[in-house]
């Protein structure tokens, strides 16, 4: 069973102001996500940046065998979203953008305008064979990627510069909370014995406070001494994959030339004993190389009419 997590970067019919310019360019990039997604052969994939229902349902059509997308209904002011395509139909338990309780809005701009809202919903979602079954949330947290007043993506002066990578930083973790907020639901009293997977483009790498707070308690970290030492924070812990994934392949993106792995995989105890193994791109025995992903800039629509996407999956492969 593979189970991975894949940003396919503004999926958009052709005709929008975000996706590509023409039919062209629309089914070139069609059919190199479809290539990807045919080599990788998953089972569930977590998917973000969905900008146009009806273009994703183009993608699944272009795939080998028979796919089903599950859809959250809370996209962005661009009309992205997360979702899921998946080989069975799956049961939604969850989809929601709101803070969890207790957590303050936060502010977004220099006009004082604040949100409890995370920019995308979270979406949840039980799949169930008669050989296996796990419950997945589907996240997509606020970019690094800053804008500013206006359109531009260029500040006046380094001081517009950080008070907006605050703003934009102080919505990540509020988002990161939000997503772990719901994972303590799925996981429940006793996550040893939950099989949770919590997936997406999280904009942050291993090591940033945000993505730490997707853990729950500390310590037991794959690599470190405590990993295979049970102790009571395994009922809520989740664990990141990232150290799983061979080191050459440890990145998701790169940014101005500086590889990142800034999508993740997390799970809980009974499943992190069921990982076979773990990577980006396609896994190696499919025969091909690794398509390369492109350096990207400070400037998105510089990608309008790009082939494929600037992000490589992520994935995970679990035994029954």
């Amino acid at each position: 069973m593979l189970v991975g997590t894949w940003n396919l970067e503004n999926l958009y019919r052709p005709g929008s102001p975000f996706g590509p310019r023409d039919k062209a360019a629309y089914e070139a990039k069609l059919a190199a996500l479809a290539a990807t997604v045919n080599r990788l052969r998953p089972t569930l994939l977590g998917v973000q940046e969905v900008g146009d229902p009806a273009a994703l349902d183009d993608l699944v059509q272009m795939l080998d065998g028979q796919y089903f997308v599950t859809l959250s209904e809370f996209p962005d002011e661009r009309g992205i979203r997360v979702g899921f395509v998946s080989d069975v139909v799956l049961n939604v338990v969850a989809d929601t953008p709101a803070f969890p309780d207790r957590l303050r809005p936060v502010q977004v701009d220099d006009s004082g305008r604040t949100t409890d809202r995370a920019g995308r919903g979270v979406l949840a979602a039980h799949f169930s064979t008669r050989a296996t079954w796990l419950t997945a949330a589907v996240c997509h947290l606020k970019s690094k990627l800053l804008s500013y007043p206006g359109g531009r993506f260029q500040p006046h002066d380094e001081s517009e510069r950080a008070r907006y990578g605050a703003y934009a930083l102080q919505r990540r973790a509020a988002e990161a909370a939000t997503v772990r907020a719901l994972a303590d639901v799925l996981v429940g009293e006793d996550g040893r014995h939950e099989r949770v997977a919590v997936l997406g483009d999280f904009n942050d790498d291993t090591s940033a406070a945000t993505t730490q707070i997707l853990h729950g308690p500390p310590g037991s970290e794959i690599g470190t001494p405590g990993f295979d030492r049970p102790d009571r924070g395994d009922a809520k812990r989740l664990w990141n994959v990232a150290p799983l994934i061979p080191a050459d392949q440890r990145y998701s993106r790169i940014q101005a030339g500086r590889r990142e792995l800034i999508d993740h995989v997390f799970v809980t105890h009974e499943l992190v004993g069921r990982i076979s193994r773990a990577g980006t791109g396609v896994p190696a025995e499919e025969g091909a190389e690794r398509p390369p992903l492109p350096s990207v800039g400070e400037n998105p629509h510089d990608r309008r009419d790009a082939t494929a996407s600037d992000h490589a999956p992520v994935w995970i492969e679990l035994r029954p």
